[in-house]
């Protein structure tokens, strides 16, 4: 990358604001652990000017815009700017303004490119939780509509989480002409749609710029789950009823899914009165872009039902206008996992389709599968093979040619492009064929930007961090360009492992990410036990709570529906699955931090039999390769909770539900606390690299559930609302409401297998109430129900990793200085708790400055032998120069690395600009 070349004067003018502020020199900031692994799904990472001039590339695991010339050669990189944590979508409103999504810091960072060798950020939108993407649309495109989960600090509104019938995917509109004028703290919206579907993602423009489509991410597919005390009841269960060996397996919850008429199980069989809602599954949404304020379109023509289960991204076609949906779809409904000789079925090999679905008018919804030529009823061919080269997995982005007639898809777990006439596509006419598919090197094409007039199509490749350039004549790629990158070699080795479906399974269409989106979840629940498999040992720990339980150290194998768990946040968490059946503790003796049954590495390796099992794998995978992925996955993090106060303060209700979490009534008794143990430093200075226990330290529970159970963590709870309903469950649950609920969002909530609707239906369990074994539990009547309704506010803001206010941010302008000042006391208070690191960026003269908050209101700057810079001074500075000054908390440890030594070489970004080195590449100094 070329370096950035400062002025002599500029060096001037910042020791000079120093020596005002009579500073003296600060101690040397220490480089600490620099990197923080979240694995955002990146949405529309690249984008090209209007006049195709300059590519700009969201560098995602930098926190950066990256931006390129396009040159009659190829992409020349000339500048690069820091935005915020995590940006995974990008958009240019003009020659001169990108905007970019930031997934982690809950914003979007308006960016002038002007003068392209010296991009500056000159407004930061504060939004909802987990940004994701952008378009510009309305009258003269002058409107910027961006999605955000229905949540989050910056958020005007209380989300609701309680309340039934809630949408939970916000759009935010934003007046684009006004956004840096604006005095207010983070911009102040048009307005703030809501939709009724969880969490969104993806956005598209009709040709005409007047409908905007916004899309659903996890919107299901109709499915839910029948509690386990019915299916009994009811006698419900599906054979077979023993494994191939004839032991009896437990009754478990049973999967069923609305046909359109009838909630029915894989047998056919009716469940409707035990399911206490409906699902509409609205899967993609149709705004009005020139209403004032916008609006979603009303009746039918507002939105589409049926389109996928994991929605991915969305394109116009500029011609016709139909809408096109990356998707995949899930077969959930199907029972186990393994080969199917003693049941006669199993999901081996054939968990998801990927698709494309084309939405026309009327709402007419048509599902495209990608794979046409897998033969599903055979499986597990060795890898590679000829019918997995066909592939194509997790379509995600795509691009349109300007006439309507092509189509390009983006593969992320193949590492190839696909192309597609749209009349084949829309007609269902095409043949998979290794002709119309494009290989890019690097693997993991997240980003597609189509440059016509020049025959290219740029790829930005997630695994590698870096470009493809594509001749789109020969289909040939003719450059690769890698960014800076900041992770460690053991994140980009092991990527790949977690989204490779070319590798991971025989079809060539099923990864570990198939489910595990993006290392996270799916929001279904799947009856992944195996008829052929055999009994096994569960080592335990047991917690000290089981004698009402007794402990079941028996794993049959044949579980019932558990919802999938997300990847992050496993380290320092001890046995993995629902049951804690991926165990280290049967090969060796179990101890903290690290030994027996608190090896997590010694449990993520025992997920090999999911390859082969599942992914329909030949074999499996090469022990170097297990061990990569494990490298990789126990890096995998939460991020901060969106419900808790950005100062890491609890309400006077969360403060309540927290108290009660903990309380004790005396010997022999137990609080929650006693099974989900909250330890923010559990197995701290150990060997232990991420440590601390939220909601569990890895030990399980008896027969409470039918079955042993490991106790569960609690950092995700708010990301299970949305079902709302529950049929009576009399010998478990004292009464509540039961009473038919609706549409709802989401077909699965709480416990191992979603059935538990609310957290509030959780604490109304029998047992849970004050009584001689419990004298600490909820006391009867409405003391009792309010204690419950606190009990659940505290547990939706439950502690994670990392405190509430890593990611935030705030640009401070000439025009916005009362309502950004406190904000930034707010980021040094937090990093001055050791919270976050704090860093400060701004434009000055000829580059972009970074300084590091060192305590004490002192910043050290990105050169060696300058003194540190007040924070009054710095403050100062935006207004008396005019140059906006953008504070950003990230992780603690990685303040030097995102502020002041951008490649972590031990020399400081200044210097090396001075020494006409590149700060991004540690090798040229």
């Amino acid at each position: 990358m070329r370096p950035h070349r400062a002025l002599r004067s500029q060096n001037a003018l910042l020791f000079t604001a120093a020596t005002l502020a009579c500073l003296t020199l600060g101690s040397q900031v220490e480089a600490a652990q620099s990197y923080t692994l979240f694995e955002s799904g990146q949405v529309r990472p690249l984008a090209l000017s209007p006049n195709r001039n300059l590519l700009f590339a969201a560098n995602t695991p930098d926190g950066r815009l990256e931006i390129f010339y396009v040159t009659p050669g190829g992409l020349e990189h000339i500048s690069s700017v820091s935005v915020g944590l995590e940006p995974v979508a990008v958009a240019a409103r003009s020659n001169g303004e990108v905007w970019v999504v930031n997934h982690l810091s809950d914003s979007v960072s308006v960016v002038d490119v002007s003068f392209p060798l010296r991009p500056r950020v000159v407004r930061t939108l504060l939004v909802g939780d987990e940004p994701r993407d952008i378009v510009f649309a309305g009258p003269g495109r002058s409107r910027a509509f961006i999605t955000a989960a229905h949540r989050g600090q910056n958020a005007p509104f209380d989300p609701q989480l309680t309340t039934p019938g809630v949408g939970r995917a916000d759009v935010w509109v934003f007046n684009a002409n006004a956004v840096t004028t604006d005095t207010s703290l983070g911009g102040t919206p048009l307005t703030i749609l809501s939709f009724f579907t969880d969490t969104p993602r993806a956005l598209a423009v009709s040709p005409d710029g007047e409908s905007v489509y916004a899309a659903g991410f996890q919107t299901g597919n109709r499915t839910t789950a029948v509690h386990r005390a019915i299916v009994e009841e009811e006698n419900g269960m599906l054979p077979p009823f023993t494994n191939y060996l004839g032991e009896p397996q437990p009754t478990t919850s049973l999967i069923v899914q609305h046909d359109g008429a009838h909630w029915i199980d894989a047998a056919g069989n009716p469940w409707d009165d035990a399911i206490m809602f409906s699902l509409p599954d609205k899967d993609v949404f149709v705004i009005d872009a020139m209403a004032n304020p916008p609006a979603q379109r009303p009746g039918s023509a507002g939105f589409f039902t049926g389109v996928g289960t994991v929605l991915y991204n969305m394109v116009v076609n500029p011609a016709n206008g139909k809408v096109y949906v990356s998707n995949t779809e899930a077969f959930n409904l199907e029972r186990f996992e393994g080969p199917g000789t003693f049941a006669g079925s199993s999901v081996r090999g054939h968990l998801h389709e990927s698709r494309i679905s084309v939405l026309g008018s009327g709402g007419s919804v048509l599902p495209r599968h990608l794979n046409k030529h897998i033969d599903y009823s055979t499986c597990c061919a060795p890898v590679p093979n000829a019918e997995n080269a066909k592939s194509l997995a997790t379509p995600v982005d795509m691009a349109v040619t300007s006439d309507g007639t092509k189509l390009y898809v983006a593969a992320f777990g193949s590492s190839k492009v696909g192309v597609f006439q749209t009349a084949q596509l829309e007609n269902d006419t095409f043949t998979p064929s290794l002709t119309s598919q494009i290989h890019v090197t690097g693997g993991g094409p997240s980003g597609l930007a189509l440059d016509q007039p020049r025959g290219r199509l740029y790829v930005l490749t997630r695994f590698d961090n870096s470009i493809s350039i594509v001749n789109t004549t020969t289909k040939a790629e003719t450059a690769h360009i890698a960014l800076h990158n900041p992770e460690p070699e053991s994140v980009t080795r092991g990527r790949a492992l977690l989204h490779d479906a070319s590798f991971s399974s025989a079809h060539g269409d099923s990864s570990c990410a198939s489910c595990h989106v993006f290392g996270d979840l799916d929001s279904l629940a799947w009856d992944l036990g195996n008829p052929d498999g055999d009994t096994a040992t569960n080592p335990g720990p047991f917690t000290n709570i089981n004698p009402p339980f007794p402990a079941d150290t028996s794993l049959k194998p044949m579980k019932g529906p558990m919802t999938t768990q997300s990847l992050r946040g496993m380290a320092n968490h001890g046995p993995m699955h629902w049951r804690g059946d991926r165990t280290g503790g049967n090969e060796a003796s179990t101890a903290q931090p690290d030994s027996g049954a608190f090896d997590e590495r010694a449990a993520f390796k025992k997920f090999q039999g999911g390859f082969t099992n599942l992914l329909g794998r030949h074999a499996p995978i090469p022990e170097e390769d297990m061990e990569a992925f494990t490298d990789f996955i126990l890096q995998l993090s939460y991020p901060p909770n969106p419900i808790r106060s950005l100062d890491n303060s609890l309400n006077a209700d969360q403060q309540a539900g927290r108290d009660h979490f903990f309380r004790e009534g005396g010997a022999g008794t137990f609080s929650c606390n006693s099974c989900h143990t909250l330890d923010p430093d559990g197995n701290a200075g150990t060997s232990e690299p991420f440590p601390g226990f939220f909601g569990t330290d890895g030990a399980s529970i008896g027969q409470e559930n039918g079955q042993s159970f490991k106790i569960p963590h609690l950092r995700n709870m708010y990301q299970k609302i949305g079902m709302f309903g529950m049929a009576a469950v009399p010998s478990l649950f004292h009464p509540g409401d039961n009473d038919f609920k609706g549409d709802q969002i989401r077909g699965f909530g709480f416990m191992h297998d979603g059935v538990m609707d609310t957290l509030f239906r959780f604490h109304q369990a029998i047992g849970f109430e004050q009584s001689e074994f419990s004298p600490n539990g909820f006391p009867p009547g409405a003391p009792g129900e309010l204690l419950r309704e606190q009990a659940v506010e505290y547990m939706l803001a439950f502690d994670t990793n990392l405190a509430p206010i890593v990611g935030q941010q705030v640009t401070l302008s000439a025009n916005n200085a009362t309502a950004a000042w406190p904000r930034i006391d707010l980021l040094r208070q937090r990093a001055e708790v050791g919270e976050c690191d704090l860093v400060a960026k701004l434009p000055f003269l000829l580059e972009e400055t970074g300084l590091l908050y060192i305590g004490g209101g002192q910043f050290t700057t990105a050169r060696a032998a300058a003194p540190p810079l007040n924070d009054l001074v710095l403050r100062s500075l935006a207004a008396l120069t005019g140059h906006p000054v953008t504070y950003t908390c990230v992780p603690p440890g990685a303040g030097v690395r995102s502020g002041i030594d951008r490649d972590s070489d031990g020399v400081l970004d200044g210097d090396e600009c001075d020494a006409g080195t590149d700060p991004a590449d540690p090798s040229s100094h």
